[in-house]
């Protein structure tokens, strides 16, 4: 999917928002909203903000507050509006943002300090000599993150530097400055704020394309010399298209998210949007509400992924119907400010507790499974794929795929005093119930009736081996693949 399209409406300034809640009225406070469920799971929900629309709509406002605990400036942040002519600050309408944001307790993510658009015509005519232009990229990044030292927690510092194919996009800082302004960049950004979250952000590497390698590549080369990168984002534009809507867009987007974060460094949906081919019908919004629970499965799937931002909140004000012809619908309310099917199901994605994995013993490669009614550890394959239900924090019952028979402390028998079975699930009752305990790289599964941990006898690596509960200290752990980063 080419993306180029996304001129100074479309890319990806996203504002990490504070976990904590801004005060609320009752009548407000009665519903779970999206900002208040992902609270719960340490996320940060986020929001392009429309300037105008923040300024002369209320119900926007409404929305933008109560919706969202991060805020990012759509447009009122990048170059052509804040330096419209040289040494000439229009900070007006940037500012008015991030008074909101801090009114409600939100977390501004700044968009964007280094892009090849959004530029005014000052410095992309040309008049400008190699060594001024160098200067003039430096004061902006240096005068903008300074302003906002301490209220903006987290910048895009260079947008969109790749080309399709993985190479460095031949934009007028490649060709003027070298590919040397890419750590620059962030060398600047890191001098005027310390404090701040700095970010690399891209589209099209979301899945496994040549220009996510090229973007692992850099982001792997640039933390090697140091250069202080602290986060990768995924705008993750998507789509719906005709004759049948198509439910297979970021399919990958967990793997990727996973990927990165392996390097050492925070990962961010920063412009989560899915635009729909005209005219729009129920199966399209039906489609189009799976990708947005996906996004939100990915990153809750990731601990590493600290926010989720969609690239404006409503259908009313959307970049898509002018930015792709023949597109719209792409956002979780309507031009109303009502809920789409794409709203419901993503406060489910982000509500959703339960998984379902493998549960592999760290000492031995085998899995928890069952051998007619006794836990046993046995060769890792689909059939020991478990449910865990979330019943409370950090707790869980852990059943076969069909949520019937859990894993229960049974009656001691000859030689197993702590004997574990599997019986028909029961709500509420503790026998039935274990808590996710982190231990080294894996987790201990602790039972909640006696505080005692599942491990196999006499810490056997035996296919067929008897599980049974014993004393926590020194357990082997249990591998969770699929386990969700935000429990």
């Amino acid at each position: 999917m080419k993306l180029s399209l996304l001129s100074l409406v479309g890319t990806g300034a996203v504002l990490l928002g504070v976990v904590a809640t801004a005060v609320i009225p009752a009548s407000a406070a009665a519903e779970e909203t999206l900002r208040t469920v992902a609270a719960a799971r340490n996320l940060r929900i986020g929001a392009a903000v429309n300037d105008r629309a923040l300024e002369t709509d209320n119900g926007y406002r409404d929305k933008l507050k109560y919706e969202f605990n991060s805020v990012t400036p759509e447009n009122a942040m990048k170059w052509v509006n804040v330096e419209p002519e040289p040494g000439v600050y229009t900070w007006a309408r940037a500012d008015a943002i991030v008074s909101f944001a801090q009114e409600n307790k939100q977390m501004v993510r700044g968009h964007t300090l280094v892009w090849h658009g959004g530029l005014p015509t000052w410095v992309s005519n040309g008049s400008l000599s190699d060594q001024e232009l160098r200067a003039a990229l430096q004061r902006h990044i240096q005068t903008t993150v300074k302003r906002y030292a301490g209220r903006v927690a987290v910048w895009d510092v260079v947008n969109e530097v790749l080309a399709e194919d993985g190479t460095l996009r031949q934009s007028i800082w490649l060709k003027r400055l070298g590919p040397g302004y890419i750590a620059d960049a962030f060398r600047w950004a890191r001098a005027a704020d310390p404090s701040a979250k700095l970010y690399i952000n891209d589209f099209g590497a979301e899945w496994s394309t040549p220009k996510r390698a090229g973007l692992y590549n850099l982001v792997r080369d640039l933390r090697a010399q140091g250069v202080p990168i602290d986060g990768v984002g995924f705008q993750t534009h998507s789509l719906i298209q005709d004759p049948m809507p198509d439910t297979t867009p970021l399919t990958q987007l967990k793997s990727t998210l996973q990927l990165f974060a392996g390097l050492g460094v925070d990962v961010a949906v920063t412009e989560l949007d899915v635009r729909l081919k005209l005219p729009v019908d129920e199966g399209k919004l039906a489609a189009q509400g799976e990708v947005y629970r996906r996004a939100a499965g990915a990153c809750l799937a990731v601990a590493r992924c600290v926010s989720l931002t969609m690239w404006s909140l409503t259908d009313k004000y959307s970049w898509v119907p002018s930015g792709v012809p023949g597109w719209g619908a792409a956002h979780p309310l309507d031009e109303k400010l009502g809920k789409k099917p794409a709203y419901l199901q993503l406060r489910s994605g982000l509500t959703d507790r339960d998984f379902t994995s493998n549960a592999v013993a760290s000492h031995s490669g085998k899995c928890l499974s069952f051998s007619g009614t006794q836990a046993v550890q046995a060769v890792c394959g689909a059939d020991q794929r478990l449910l865990f239900r979330r019943v409370a924090t950090k707790t869980y019952q852990i059943s076969d795929p069909s949520g019937d028979q859990c894993l229960k402390v049974g009656t001691p028998r000859a030689g197993i005093q702590n004997t574990l079975t599997r019986a028909r699930c029961a709500p509420g009752i503790t026998d039935y119930q274990f808590e996710l305990r982190p231990s080294g790289d894996g987790q201990q599964l602790v039972s909640l009736s006696n505080s005692r941990c599942v491990a196999a006898k006499d810490q056997s690596t035996a296919a067929g081996a008897v599980l049974e509960l014993v004393p926590c200290s020194g357990t082997p752990v249990w591998q969770l693949a699929d386990m969700p980063g935000h429990p």
